[in-house]
Order: C-alpha cells, then sequence, then structure tokens
C-alpha cells in the first residue's frame, strides 16, 4: 500500500474511533473534525463513504452515527475471542479454589449474559434459585459486583443510559439503589480494579468480580459468589483468587489459546 494509502486508512480509523471518545448518540462533521485533528471536509467524505457501505448512518438532522457494518466487525471480532473450553478451564480453576460459584458475563450492548459457569456440586434448587428470575434481574449493569464492574468500564453515553433505568425487582437488599452512590463506586472500581457486592444480587450472598479486558476495552466481568455466612471478614484472598483468574481471562483474549495457557 502506498504511503497516501496508508494516510487515508489512518484517518478512517480516527473518524470511526471518535464515534466511541464523544459522548452522544449522534455527531456531525465538525464535532468528529474536532476530535480527530482533521478537516471537517475529510471527515464528511469519509462518513459519505461509511455511509455507503454501513459502516455509519446518517441521522436525520445531519449528524451521523456507527451502523450495522460497525455492528458486523464486532462481532466477527468477539467470535475470535477464546474457546469456550479455554475459559470453562480458568472459572473451573477458580471454583476448586474458592468453594464458591463462579460465572462469567459476557457484554451485549448495554446489557451483560451469562455464558458460562462453573458451580461444582452445588444444586440450585437447595436455596431455591429460579434460574429464569436471576436471568431477569441479572441482566442490567447497575444490578451486582459484576454489572457494576463492566458499567465502569462502558462509555458514558451507556453509563447514562443505565443510570436511567429502574432497579429490577427481586434484587438482594444490597442493590445500589441512589445513583450518586453509583456513580462513585464505578470510581472506585476503576482505581482498585474489582468490585465486592454485599448481597446485591440474591439475598444471602456477597460476590467478588474483576473486569475482563480486551486491550483497552471491556470484554465482560468475572464474578464469584459466596454464602455470606461463609464471606471471610477480609475477603483479599477471594479477591486476589478472582483477580488472578479475570488476568489470565483477559491474556487469553489477546492471544490463541492452547492447553497450557490455563495449566
Amino acid at each position: 500500500m502506498s504511503n497516501k494509502g496508508t494516510a487515508h486508512g489512518k484517518k478512517v480509523f480516527l473518524v470511526q474511533r471518535a464515534f466511541a471518545e464523544i459522548e452522544g448518540d449522534g455527531h456531525g462533521p465538525t464535532a468528529i473534525a474536532r476530535e480527530t485533528g482533521l478537516d471537517a471536509a475529510t471527515v464528511y467524505r469519509i462518513l459519505q463513504d461509511g455511509v455507503a457501505d454501513e459502516t455509519f448512518v446518517q441521522m436525520s438532522n445531519g449528524r451521523y452515527r456507527l451502523g450495522p457494518g460497525a455492528l458486523r466487525l464486532s462481532m466477527q471480532a468477539l467470535a475470535q475471542t477464546p474457546d469456550p473450553d479455554a475459559t470453562h478451564a480458568v472459572l473451573d480453576r477458580l471454583q476448586r479454589a474458592t468453594g464458591g460459584l463462579v460465572a462469567y458475563y459476557a457484554v451485549v450492548g448495554a446489557r451483560r449474559i451469562c455464558t458460562d459457569y462453573a458451580i461444582g456440586d452445588f444444586d440450585p434448587r437447595s436455596i431455591g434459585i429460579d434460574p429464569f428470575e436471576l436471568v431477569r434481574y441479572s441482566r442490567s449493569l447497575r444490578t451486582g459486583a459484576s454489572g457494576r464492574v463492566i458499567l465502569a468500564h462502558m462509555p458514558a453515553p451507556i453509563q447514562e443510559q443505565v443510570l436511567a433505568e429502574p432497579v429490577p425487582a427481586g434484587v438482594g437488599p444490597g442493590v445500589i439503589r441512589d445513583n450518586e452512590r453509583l456513580i462513585e463506586s464505578l470510581k472506585e472500581i476503576r482505581k482498585a480494579g474489582f468490585a465486592v457486592g454485599r448481597q446485591e444480587c440474591m439475598p444471602g450472598w456477597d460476590s467478588v468480580s474483576a473486569p475482563v479486558m480486551w486491550g483497552d476495552t471491556i470484554h465482560g466481568s468475572l464474578l464469584l459468589w459466596v454464602r455470606v455466612d461463609e464471606m471471610p471478614e477480609d475477603p483479599s484472598p477471594l479477591v486476589t483468587a478472582t483477580l488472578t483468574a479475570a488476568e489470565m481471562l483477559s491474556r487469553l483474549a489477546d492471544v490463541p489459546w492452547s492447553p497450557s495457557s490455563v495449566a
């Protein structure tokens, strides 16, 4: 590729990245030009080219937003993340080391979904857990340590969207209902690198959660559930174990998986 072509490619990348950096749902060429340092005419041409291949969508107010083409790229990228066997091996190791219940939540838009878990020989029916209810109120990113860990690393527009949501019914007594307290907890999570939940999702269960990152982007969260009466006064050992497992999952997102990676 010529230097001219390389330079143009970098400009296209800068425009695409601007949509993740600027707050708001849609942006005009002038705002993107300010963010990228490019001139507005160049930005406009890139946006129009992107509309043609559905990378961008032109809105009625003359602004632009990311389109289905960008979504296809993100889905292809996610498809290259670690093999499920690799992820489960890490979850299983954490479960055996702590005796708790372990789950992995992947980011799906402004929601999360449990894609894998390790619970040993624990029977959820023994404490009356309704899996359908658990899934319903665990979707919100404002609920529980695993949700807050993801929310802490999401862009401002998604944080605002989640903060505007009501707290789901049926959650635990420790859920953070006040938005100011929730925002402060997100700052603490970004600083500390983990979250501790006190009966947030389910009565009788505390939790520890850590982010799984793909470079600088949040990929999901690793969650360790522990019964309240088994949660140590100093949760540091559980925090360390969860952080170690989350860091391993983050590394697996960056490199091809092999059995030796989790040995």
